[in-house]
């Protein structure tokens, strides 16, 4: 019998659906799109909601109000990174695909988007569009935008830092639909980082330049376009035709019809301004002049308010000093403690901060993620197979540090940093304190914060008292981006505050990958195999509380590596306003989120209130 060459019907439909079923591309699969997205815990907002808590979706819309800025406006380009910063408030004339809420810790809602599908094996993510979105000049948005945007981020340093490492490919679908590939499964900070950049327009960038600063205003798809600037001011007006007005994580939100920054280089001057009525919100950093600044008649009479807000959007210190273990002298653990232990945290408070701080005894400090007391079963259970690699204090002493009577010298806490200093091979010689080689002990902290000077100053004289040569150095910006490129520097005065959850960002500040990473976070030199393998276990924690007992375990063998001279935690935000504004009821359950910061400014979820608004116009004339 003569064997056919040419197979049969049936064997042929089987290879087709075999190369099929192995050709086939993840978009096929059948996915079910949501509005969000949390790997952590359940969404607040279901899929019907119709606004934030934190906003009113009956505020009226109309006025103005004028903000102040200390950043000339010499930049719109919208991209990360450029050479010139971007102007303040550009952000608002620019979507993002998803937007994160303001008042729960992981949720992460479609702004652009319209729905977010993460495939069964967690290894892709799938973008829907919205239909009707559209950039201010009529052109649809769709995913040559999203690959575009792509493009000119990956080919940046921002790039490279938060998205290389874990994103695999970009898979356009279609013109509303696209999918993100992961190197292996996504995790929550995978996905907080896809809210870190907004979608730029191609067709406006092709034949221009998308990296250059630029004093035209690029077309944008956000609620507010501009209207009108100067190196000093900048003004952005409400677009009437905004396609995501009614869309729910907008809804409520970008009521003023006008908003405009007036530049401010000099705060006294801006504080001079405040009180003239030039502009409408003062934000307070210095307890000083939030102490005695504003006694005036406004006050008074509640024509001005003064308010605070508790925040949780980031967690940890907001001033350390990073202590550079690379340093020789600084590689010793016991070294860096009587650092520590030199600092007298009461005495600064109650002489230059009202007493108004709070100390930042964990690299978390003002969250669920900070190590308290002793370590729980669940902490335990995860330090137990590092036991003989961790200092034995991180299994039997809770983590403290002296504290003073916030006067006179801390005598008790000079004396224990003695003696760690002379376990450490350091002696005093008349006066003086020296190693074996009898080399002296010199010091340096640089700081750009002129009002740091009054922490360091008494500091260093501590330090003099243990026969240290401390010694403190104000750097302008280019001098500090230098050394601190080249890590040439014994300490330096950082804010070291992470994002709420801080999963995303615990390997750029404590991995030993990041370490030797120009400009990076862990600018401390953290070289540590245990802190690595808990901050994978982190990366890859699936619910809040598994994610919150690792956190607290890495807290622990960080805290006793004793790497920063940690100052204060997070601070209230604090601030002023001419009363003429409405508030929504629900503002309060927005304690992730600045008045004035991210994507999700509570301050857009204000309005103009035209009673109060006419009073204050009387009271003023």
């Amino acid at each position: 019998m003569k064997l056919s060459h040419r197979p049969t019907s049936a064997f042929f439909r089987t290879l087709v659906v075999l190369f099929v079923a192995f050709t086939q591309p993840v978009s096929s699969i059948e996915l079910e799109y949501q509005h969000g997205i949390s790997l952590l815990h359940e969404l607040k907002y279901p899929a019907d909601f119709e606004h934030f808590e934190y906003a009113d979706p009956d505020a009226p819309k109309g006025g103005r109000i004028v903000l102040s800025t200390t950043a000339p406006i010499v930049n719109f380009n919208g991209a990360r990174g450029p050479e010139l910063p971007n102007a303040m408030g550009l952000g608002r004339t620019f979507e993002r695909l998803l937007i994160r809420s303001a008042d729960e810790l992981s949720g992460l809602y479609g702004q652009l988007a319209a729905g977010v599908a993460l495939s069964p094996d967690r290894t892709s993510l799938f973008f829907r569009l919205h239909d009707h979105a559209h950039w201010h000049d009529g052109v649809p948005v769709t995913t040559d935008d999203i690959q575009f945007t792509y493009d000119q981020i990956m080919s940046s340093v921002h790039g490279r830092v938060y998205f290389q490492s874990w994103i695999e490919s970009l898979e356009i679908l279609g013109p509303k639909d696209f999918a993100v590939h992961h190197r292996s499964t996504f995790n929550n900070s995978n996905l907080v980082a896809m809210t870190w950049f907004p979608v730029r327009p191609a067709h406006y960038w092709e034949g221009r330049n998308p990296n250059k600063p630029t004093l035209i205003p690029p077309v944008g798809s956000g609620p507010y376009r501009v209207a009108d600037f100067d190196r000093s001011y900048v003004t952005y007006k409400r677009v009437d035709d905004y396609w995501g007005r009614d869309i729910p994580v907008n809804r409520g939100r970008y009521n003023f019809d006008e908003i405009r920054y007036e530049v401010y280089r000099d705060q006294s001057v801006a504080r001079e301004a405040f009180r003239k009525g030039l502009f409408d919100i003062m934000f307070e950093n210095d307890i000083r002049h939030w102490m005695s600044s504003y006694d005036v008649p406004a006050l008074a009479a509640n024509q001005i308010r003064q308010s605070t807000r508790e925040v949780r959007k980031f967690i940890g210190a907001e001033r350390a000093i990073a202590l550079n273990s690379r340093r020789s002298f600084l590689s010793d653990v016991r070294v860096r403690e009587a650092l520590t232990l030199a600092f007298d945290f009461e005495w600064q408070n109650r002489v230059m901060r009202h007493g108004t701080q709070t100390r930042a005894l964990s690299n978390f400090a003002n969250s669920q993620f900070a190590a308290e007391g002793l370590p729980t079963d669940s902490e335990l259970e995860i330090l137990k197979p590092f036991q003989s690699r961790v200092p034995p204090r991180v299994f039997t002493h809770a983590f403290t540090l002296p504290v003073s009577t916030g006067h006179g010298i801390n005598r008790v806490a000079l004396e224990r940093a003695r003696e760690l200093l002379e376990a450490a091979g350091w002696r005093l010689r008349d006066g003086r304190l020296v190693n074996e080689l009898g080399e002296a002990f010199e010091f340096e902290i640089l700081t750009q914060d002129p009002s740091m000077q009054r922490v360091l100053l008494p500091y260093t004289e501590t330090l003099r008292l243990l026969g240290i040569d401390g010694r403190m150095r104000l750097v302008d910006n280019v001098t500090a981006i230098n050394l601190l490129r080249g890590r040439d520097f014994d300490a330096y005065v950082r804010e070291h505050l992470l994002l709420n959850p801080p999963v995303g960002e615990l390997r750029n500040h404590f991995s030993s990958g990041a370490a030797g990473v120009q400009m990076g976070g862990n600018m401390v030199g953290v070289r540590d195999e245990v802190v690595d393998a808990l901050v994978e276990m982190a990366e890859q924690a699936s619910t809040i509380e598994e994610m919150s007992a690792i956190v607290k375990a890495l807290d622990r063998v960080v805290l006793w590596g004793f790497y920063h001279i940690q100052i204060n935690a997070t601070e209230l935000e604090r601030f002023l306003y001419w009363d003429k504004f409405g508030r929504p009821s629900g503002e309060a359950a927005a304690s992730l989120e600045y008045l004035t910061g991210s994507s999700v400014r509570v301050l857009d979820s204000w309005w103009i209130d035209q009673l109060k608004e006419q009073r204050l116009a009387q009271l003023q004339n």
